[in-house]
């Protein structure tokens, strides 16, 4: 099952060298360009698309092969090279393109690869013209040019600078660099180091960089859960460091340390931002069925609400920008403030919690339990649709007096908590998230479920 190519709303991941190859991926290229043509061409004199990667060593490999596929349909390309997810949707739209790529495999081990497409929004594509780039790809519906109409290949080398300056412009950098705070920055490997490290130079922070050369040879697995994080911790004890922070390898997600060398939670990356917005701003925030109630208590402390959207940045982007929401984001350690970009952003996380730190004169582990928190317990398992579609069905048959919202798989919400199941758009596997007001609570929710796993998947 994990060696299936996987093409869906998030765009193509598959396995390097077995179902992920140039041919494949030169395919999805010309797909993509077709499509921008289809639907762009009365708004772009002429039509481009700007690329960036994470450091994986298969990137140049993936970035040719697109590149080939999007000039020989006639749409010009201008490379980025290694930068984070997020800075791809700020630089498409700073250079007026009709689309962008990123090639990552988010927090998916060295052997995934993928490919992220961005419509000219900064936005990932809605399901209806996702299905219509896949259905090109599947059908070969693209025409290739001639010599003369290929499009042409250009490089761009300003990404971080424009980035670091929008993120700047919402903070009071100020206000950071007076306390000199001493921060340590894993980056994994990944494409979040050179950036990461370079903004909080200038926001005065001593910083303790590991594991931040950008060779895409993972220092440990790269998604950023405690586990993986023990040598971060380690370090920001003994440099008696005041906040640790972790990027994934494609710089969207970010995970905290605490002062104490305490791995806060990936949840509580979105509450502290949300914590810093609304102080300075009124208005409704947006998150994912997955993120914790942690910003429902945010936000309802200062007179706002919570709009809860399918998982996936582009759905929380979309309900922000109809709602006119001051933050958003998933409680994966990705933050969303539309200001920078409807993509979720390391750095933004980086600089909302540092400017929330300056402005309280208060530590993460104090702010941690200004918050509070609720017991959260996540999983995975393998599992294709139906699997996932039996599991779902049989613990809503267990739980029939629980509150049903079946807008992306099945969350049940109780008195004391919820639950969420559903399959993944970039892995073949099932998620399944329990957050209870404490862990006895969660126990009679994680039994049953596990049972029923066990039944289905056996």
């Amino acid at each position: 099952m994990a060696k299936n190519l996987i093409i869906s709303i998030s765009g193509m991941r598959g396995i390097i060298g077995e179902n992920l190859t140039p041919d494949i991926v030169a395919r999805y290229g010309c797909a993509f360009g077709a499509f921008l043509k289809e639907h762009y061409r009365e708004k772009y004199e002429k039509l481009k698309v700007c690329i960036g990667r994470d450091s994986r060593p298969s990137g140049p490999m993936l970035a040719s092969a697109i590149i080939s596929g999007l000039n020989s349909v006639g749409i010009d390309v201008i490379d980025l090279g290694i930068v984070t997810t997020p800075c791809v949707g700020i630089m498409l739209r700073n250079l007026s393109c009709a689309g962008g790529i990123v090639i990552t495999a988010s927090h998916n081990p060295i052997e995934y690869n993928g490919i992220k497409l961005l419509l000219d929004n900064g936005i990932a594509p809605p399901p209806e013209l996702s299905e219509k780039i896949k259905k090109r790809y599947y059908d070969n519906d693209f025409d290739l040019v001639d010599s003369i109409s290929c499009g042409k290949l250009s490089f761009n080398d300003q990404t971080d600078r424009v980035h670091i300056d929008k993120v700047i412009s919402i903070i009071n950098p100020h206000s950071i660099e007076e306390k000199r705070y001493k921060v340590v920055l894993d980056s994994v490997n990944g494409a979040g180091g050179r950036i990461g490290k370079t903004i909080l130079n200038e926001l005065g922070c001593e910083v303790i960089a590991i594991n931040n050369e950008m060779t895409g040879i993972f220092a440990h697995t790269p998604e950023p859960t405690k586990e993986n994080l023990v040598e971060l911790a380690e370090r920001v004890k003994e440099e008696q460091a005041m906040v640790g922070f972790a990027q994934d390898p494609d710089g969207d997600r970010l995970a905290i340390v605490d002062e104490n060398g305490f791995y806060i939670g990936e949840e509580y990356t979105l509450a502290l931002a949300a914590k810093y917005i609304f102080s300075k701003m009124q208005g409704p925030a947006a998150a994912n069925l997955s993120t914790s109630r942690m910003i429902d208590d945010i936000a309802a402390k200062n007179g706002s609400q919570v709009i809860r959207t399918p998982v996936g940045e582009a759905n929380v982007a979309d309900a922000m920008i109809k709602n006119n929401c001051v933050i958003g984001g998933e409680g994966n350690g990705g933050v969303i403030d539309l200001r920078v970009g409807p993509i979720r952003d390391s750095i933004v996380g980086m600089a909302m919690v540092l400017q929330l730190m300056a402005e309280t004169g208060k530590t993460i582990s104090q702010l941690v339990n200004e918050i509070g928190g609720y017991y959260v317990y996540k999983t995975k398992a393998p599992a294709d649709g139906d699997q996932a579609q039996a599991v779902i069905e049989k613990v809503k048959k267990q739980f029939p007096q629980a509150k049903l919202n079946t807008s992306d798989g099945c969350r049940l919400d109780f008195e004391d908590g919820w639950v969420h199941i559903r399959t993944s758009n970039t892995e073949p596997i099932m998620r399944i998230i329990v957050e209870t007001v404490d862990q006895q609570a969660a126990a009679k929710y994680i039994y049953a479920i596990s049972n029923i796993q066990q039944e289905v998947l056996a």
